[in-house]
C-alpha cells in the first residue's frame, strides 16, 4: 500500500510481509542491494520472519530516499542516531529537514516520510498474553501510562477490549518517542493522550497540552494497529 502527498516528499508505504515467501536465492539477491553493514545486521537475526522484516525495512528506506530525492541507491548514506532513529547523512541542502521513520511488527513493515515535520511511526500487534491473565500482563506496564489512560483502559469491555485499548495508547506513545528520537530514556508516563472515539487525538506532555503534534491511528486488520 502506498500514499503520496506534498509533491511526493510525504510518503506512507506499507508492506504485508506475510505474503512474501522468498527462496534462499531470492532473499540473498534482495539483500545484495544493500550495503554490507546492513546485510550483516540482518543475518544476525535467528528467526526467518525477523530477517524478512529487517530486510524489507532497510529496502524501504533506500527505495524511499531514491524515489523522493533522486539520489542513486549506491550513493545513499543512511545512518542511525545513538537512540536508533534512521536518518539520511548526505541529503541535499534543499531537503535538510527531510526525515523518515520505520516500524515492523507481526505481518507488516511500514515507512513514513516528511519534508518539514518530524515523523514517528509505530505498528503494534494485539496479541493475547501467554501464561498470565490480561490484568497481570497490563500490570507490567503500570508505570508507563497515566491515571487517566488506565481509567479508560479499565472501562473497556472485557479482556480483549482492555488489551486493544492499551495497545492504542502504547502505539501512540511509541510513535511520539520515535518522532523525537528520544529512545527508551524518554519517560512514557510524561505523555497523556486524549481523544474522541480515537479521532481528534491530542497529547499532553508533562501535563500541558501540546499544539505542535498531530496524530493518526489506523486499524490495519483485526490484530494490527499503526500510528503516525
Amino acid at each position: 500500500m502506498e500514499e503520496e502527498h506534498s509533491g511526493g516528499v510525504r510518503r506512507r508505504w506499507l508492506v504485508d510481509v506475510a505474503r512474501w515467501h522468498p527462496s534462499p536465492a531470492q532473499f540473498q539477491a534482495a539483500a545484495a542491494l544493500l550495503p554490507p553493514h546492513h546485510r550483516h545486521a540482518i543475518a544476525r537475526f535467528v528467526k526467518e520472519e525477523d530477517r524478512k522484516r529487517a530486510l524489507i525495512s532497510r529496502l524501504l528506506q533506500y527505495s524511499l530516499v531514491h524515489r523522493v530525492l533522486g539520489i542513486p541507491i549506491h550513493q545513499i548514506d543512511i545512518r542511525r542516531t545513538i537512540e536508533g532513529k534512521p536518518y539520511l547523512e548526505n541529503g541535499p541542502p534543499a531537503f535538510r529537514n527531510f526525515n523518515f521513520n520505520t516500524s515492523h511488527q507481526g505481518d507488516y513493515v511500514s515507512i513514513a516520510s516528511e519534508l518539514l515535520c518530524l515523523v514517528g511511526l509505530d505498528i503494534v500487534c494485539i496479541s493475547k498474553p501467554q501464561g498470565e491473565t490480561t490484568v497481570e500482563f497490563l500490570k507490567n506496564f503500570s508505570s508507563y501510562l497515566t491515571v487517566h489512560e488506565w481509567d479508560c483502559i479499565g472501562r473497556a469491555a472485557g479482556s480483549i477490549g482492555m488489551l486493544a485499548e492499551f495497545y492504542r495508547y502504547w502505539c501512540l506513545k511509541e510513535a511520539f518517542v520515535k518522532a523525537v528520537g528520544a529512545g527508551v530514556g524518554f519517560g512514557l508516563h510524561r505523555l497523556e493522550f486524549h481523544h474522541v472515539e480515537w479521532s481528534n487525538i491530542s497529547v499532553y506532555i508533562d501535563g500541558i497540552k501540546s499544539k505542535k503534534w498531530r496524530f493518526c491511528l489506523f486499524k490495519l486488520d483485526e490484530m494490527h494497529l499503526v500510528s503516525l
